[in-house]
């Protein structure tokens, strides 16, 4: 932390780079670079100026002048890492960033390792943890509603969530060590057993609403997996191509062309679909066929949304496998070769509780509608900017560990265990939630709340 660092903020070869530079001897660094005096300059302002190296040309007498460059001047603590902090905006020349980095370094800075201007985000108060990991989601987002599940999450929205429980688990803590270190007095009563009950259970519910949002989030985060299975010949790589819009995957009259998996994503209104084309279903003794076949049941299984095409009557066998088979999971039953004058009726398919599609895929007839019965059949909630889901694996850890801890102080509140076992599980509880932003409960602090709102005696 008493380190200088830099490093490039930018990806290479773009017309513009910039480089961050943050730190207690930030300002001198760059000045000695420039003709900007960073100290001088007002917070949050931009300067026009050239970075110059200190060595001149030989023989010429001269400084040589690297690039024009604006700097962007941030004093402590109203920057991004809550230091002093520059960035230099530069033309994206490697040779010329390079060179820039290289003053600077010698200049008394270090380059900064992965991650550590947001490390002293953190460590100086900008942001807690589940901010900081918001900050790589919001690069890593493909997609509306990955953009706006780390924005939310970028915001505050989760850590105040987490802020207004942990206001609520302090309370109950308080209380009960209250009343611990009161026991003598049995006709002492702090609150009422009932009502400290009713707030547990509220806590847990919330712990349980935001634990049940991972997959949701997780969905959403890692794309939806969409399965496309049937017979062969039915039209699933057209259809895969359709969706696509490009021929990824091979279209032949032969039966069995394919024999693996075919995997691509596509948005369909701001959601990411995994699209899995699987080799056809049918009785066969081609041994690869046959492994292809195997990976197509294994693609069923890992789906979320499975597509079920058809181009004909299907028996009652067929209907009743892929009835078991999807068990759980969305189906959209799709009837394909519409153009062909398949019956359309086809009565058999009312023993499916799923949508009928009805498609020309070589035409792409029917699929928009298809893609729109696809989006539905996700179930994804309209992320609003005060919607919370939990997208993060450790996050859902620790969720899953507090609504345990919470269950116990349910379970023992019930049973009229004492206080001293129920009070620790609650710090168990809000240990469990302050790992997800960072902080934690200590002893000073129930002890400032007990003597701020529960005052004995005044």
């Amino acid at each position: 932390m008493n380190d200088t660092i830099c490093a490039l903020a930018t990806a290479t070869g773009g017309a513009l780079g910039i480089i961050r530079v943050s730190g207690p001897q930030a300002f001198d660094a760059v000045s000695a670079i420039c003709a900007v005096k960073c100290a001088d300059c007002a917070p949050n302002t931009v300067h026009y100026t050239h970075i110059i190296s200190p060595l001149p040309l030989e023989g010429a007498g001269v400084a040589l002048v690297i690039d024009e460059v604006m700097v962007s001047v941030f004093k402590a603590p109203r920057s991004y890492t809550g230091e002093d902090a520059v960035e230099i905006s530069c033309h994206g020349s490697r040779y010329i960033l390079n060179k820039v980095l290289e003053l600077l370094i010698q200049n008394g800075c270090r380059m900064a390792n992965p991650g550590e201007f947001t490390q002293r985000a953190y460590l100086n108060g900008k942001m807690d943890l589940s901010q900081a990991e918001a900050v790589a989601d919001l690069i890593a987002s493909t997609n509306k509603a990955t953009h706006q599940m780390a924005m939310n999450q970028l915001r505050g929205n989760f850590s105040g969530e987490l802020a207004q429980l942990r206001e609520q688990l302090l309370k109950l803590t308080s209380l009960l060590e209250l009343e611990l270190d009161f026991s003598d007095h049995e006709d002492l009563e702090f609150a009422n057993r009932d009502e400290l009950l009713e707030l547990t259970k509220k806590i847990d519910n919330r712990i349980t609403s935001l634990a049940h949002s991972f997959e949701t989030g997780q969905a959403i985060k890692q794309g939806i997996p969409v399965a496309i299975v049937g017979k062969t010949n039915v039209g699933k790589s057209t259809l895969l191509n359709q969706l696509l819009k490009d021929d990824r995957a091979i279209v032949s009259n032969y039966h069995g062309t394919t024999r693996d998996t075919i995997e691509d994503t596509i948005d369909i209104n701001g959601i990411t679909f995994r699209f899995i084309d699987t080799a056809g279903i049918r009785q066969t003794v081609d041994e690869i066929e046959q492994i292809g076949i195997k990976r197509t049941y294994q693609a069923i299984d890992k789906a979320r949304i499975v597509l079920w095409m058809i181009d004909s009557e299907p028996s009652t066998k067929e209907i009743e496998e892929i009835a078991q088979r999807t068990k759980g999971k969305s189906l959209i039953t799709i009837i394909n070769k519409i153009d062909k004058n398949v019956n359309d009726s086809l009565s058999s398919l009312s023993q499916l509780s799923s949508p009928i599609i009805r498609i020309a895929a070589k035409f792409g007839q029917g699929i928009d509608t298809l893609e729109q019965a696809i989006y539905t059949a996700a179930n994804i909630p309209h992320l609003a900017e005060t919607d919370i889901v939990v997208s993060n694996a450790r996050h859902y850890d620790a969720l899953v560990r507090a609504q345990d801890s919470i269950q116990r102080v349910i379970m023992g509140m019930e049973q009229q265990i004492p206080g001293d076992l129920l009070a620790e599980d609650l710090r168990l509880t809000i240990n469990h939630l302050a790992e997800i932003t960072g902080g934690q409960i200590t002893p000073n602090e129930v002890l400032g709340n007990i003597f701020k709102n529960f005052c004995v005696g005044k």
